[in-house]
């Protein structure tokens, strides 16, 4: 069984920085493909930002792109999103995902394994 566990969200002002973290659990977290969520309120859940196996490939919500990095550490089992130039859209919770499948994905439907989310709050 996959455990996915995120952490570092929180409050922050517009224009500024976080760094959120996804641990994982399971001998096999190197093959996983991975991926970062968010879901505000009374909207969807949609992706953010996602990694293949090797960190080779990644892909990005356009509404991020040039602000939002994504990147993995297999030594450590973690996933990491660096959010920077954040603005008060950005306010949601933000959900760690893993598939058994190796590379990028970006339904929800394609992840079998969810985090229970941390919440990014980004005042004006």
């Amino acid at each position: 069984q996959v455990q996915v566990v995120e952490s570092g969200g929180g409050l922050v002002q517009a224009g500024g920085s976080l760094r959120l973290s996804c641990a994982a659990s399971g001998r096999t977290f190197r093959t996983y493909g991975m991926g970062w969520f968010r879901q505000a309120p009374g909207k969807e859940r949609d992706v953010v930002a996602a990694i293949n196996w090797s960190g080779g490939s990644t892909l990005y919500a356009d509404s991020v792109k040039g602000r939002f990095t994504i990147s993995r550490d297999g030594g450590k089992n973690t996933v990491y999103l660096q959010m920077t130039s954040l603005k008060p859209e950005d306010t949601a919770v933000y959900y760690c995902a893993a598939r058994e499948a190796s590379g990028i994905a970006r339904k929800r439907s394609e992840y079998e394994y969810w985090g229970q989310g941390t919440l990014v709050t980004v005042s004006a």
